[in-house]
């Protein structure tokens, strides 16, 4: 998974070896600032509000939960370091489609750019899309207006906006993410005010440690690793950064870390303030948890929040995704069409196809369905790009690392390690997921054949 900040600059060299970079005075470069506010917008939408409900079903205990929340943070920035080695070597946007087509094989890059169209942007936008819904459903009953109706409704909005000019969707990009991350810091502080705060939910206990090692553990990781979607949100605009050697490495790890203590702070005040058997189950948590802190109002307030914050997180999913079409347009003979431009500079037959997919997705199943069948196939690719870091070492050792992981080789470890460990417990509590994932790769591989055919 994003952002949009223009700077101005005359650098148009941006790929090693001086290969011509994206940008041009029509469309001046991405700006750190836009970088890390792409990050964050597509990390903070979804999950963080709803996933709390799943884990407290499986893990009744609050130290576990937030060592879950901590851990998710440590091992998305391992990620990011590794992500980050890779994008200043080979400078571009495309995300997984560019990195593992350069540093493993075209098939492997292929798949991978497959399973962000699908899995990595379609699938969060409709999950976002229905819990956007769920919470206007929620607020306004009266209405009678479907779940599904609200989320078509932020779809047609977003895509939309896309469609308009970059500085545009840039000033609307930043603006929603910065007025929602103001608004959770309020709610967090005003729980903290006039919440119960049952410190004592929160501290470790004795017989806790059977959780730690437990696959049901295994799957609450994984509702945390999907609110953690979107660490890797910047490298999707690596080509239209000004200075991507030194820029990408720092947005994506102020971005992890900034969200990591949000997250940590939000959910201990989700666990001290609401009973836990009202939230097991149930993904509008953020919104049981606030009616809990202030009463019905405040609880509706808390769900407006929310919507409020779906809106920026789409937009950026939708944005980061458009780009990962537009580099495969310009790499595979069927899909060229991608490229096309609006007279705004929009790429907007990407942003049809891409808002078309969401929409069928948004249709088709529930919120946990579509947040499990995400996450194995985001696993399984980032995991290949971890591992393509030990790789490109051993295999290109002389390769100018503009950056280099820190603490090498213990982040690779670290995340091929949790991430191997969630996919084998997520093959085994969620085999139908596990099948749409496998489903997936089977398409994509066909798509990838028809490539082959015209080279």
């Amino acid at each position: 998974m994003r952002g949009l900040f223009l700077c101005t600059t005359d650098s148009l060299m941006l790929w090693a070896g001086g290969m011509k970079g994206e940008t041009s005075a029509a469309n001046p470069p991405v700006s750190l600032a836009t970088a890390v506010a792409v990050v964050v917008a597509s990390m903070v939408g979804t999950g963080v509000f709803t996933s709390l409900g799943f884990q407290v079903r499986d893990v009744s205990a609050g130290f576990p939960i937030l060592v879950l929340w901590v851990l998710g943070g440590l091992v998305s920035l391992c990620g990011a370091f590794c992500y980050a080695e890779l994008v200043a070597m080979m400078p571009r946007s495309g995300g997984e489609y560019h990195l593992l087509s350069s540093a493993l094989h075209p098939m492997a890059g292929f798949l991978a750019g497959w399973v962000s169209i699908t899995a990595g942007f379609a699938a969060p936008m409709a999950a976002a899309g229905v819990v956007f819904g769920t919470y206007m459903a929620d607020l306004f009953p009266e209405l009678g207006i479907g779940v599904r109706w609200y989320g078509l409704a932020l779809l047609l909005l977003v895509a939309g906006v896309q469609l308009l000019s970059l500085q545009f969707v840039e000033r609307f990009q930043v603006g929603f993410t910065v007025m929602k991350l103001g608004l959770i810091g309020i709610f967090v502080l005003g729980a903290l005010w006039m919440g119960a705060n049952r410190w004592e939910l929160l501290l470790p206990k004795s017989g806790e440690g059977g959780y730690y090692v437990s696959q049901p553990y295994a799957i609450a990781l994984v509702y945390v690793m999907y609110a953690y979607t979107g660490w890797n949100g910047a490298v999707y605009v690596a080509g239209e950064m000004a200075d991507v050697k030194r820029q990408l490495p720092r947005a994506l790890m102020m971005g992890t870390l900034g969200v990591m203590v949000l997250y940590v702070g939000l959910n201990a005040v989700f666990l001290m303030s609401a009973p836990w058997s009202v939230l097991e189950g149930k993904p509008e948590v953020a919104l049981v948890a606030a009616r809990s802190i202030f009463g019905a109002w405040g609880g509706n307030g808390m769900g407006g929040i929310i919507a409020f914050g779906l809106v920026a997180h789409m937009s950026a999913m939708l944005f980061a995704g458009t780009r990962v079409l537009r580099v495969i347009g310009e790499d595979v003979w069927f899909m060229r069409w991608m490229n096309r431009r609006n007279p705004a500079g929009a790429p907007w037959l990407a942003v049809v196809v891409l808002a078309g997919t969401v929409l069928v997705l948004m249709m088709s199943g529930t919120f946990e369905q579509l947040l499990l069948y995400i996450q194995g196939l985001l696993l399984m690719s980032s995991m290949l790009c971890v591992v393509a870091v030990p790789w490109l070492r051993w295999r290109s050792p002389g390769m100018e690392r503009p950056f280099k992981v820190p603490l090498y080789p213990l982040p690779p470890l670290v995340f091929v390690g949790v991430t191997g460990w969630m996919l084998w417990a997520l093959v085994g509590e969620r085999p139908v997921e596990s099948a749409w994932g496998l489903l997936t790769l089977v398409v994509g591989a066909g798509l990838y054949a028809l490539k082959k055919m015209k080279g």
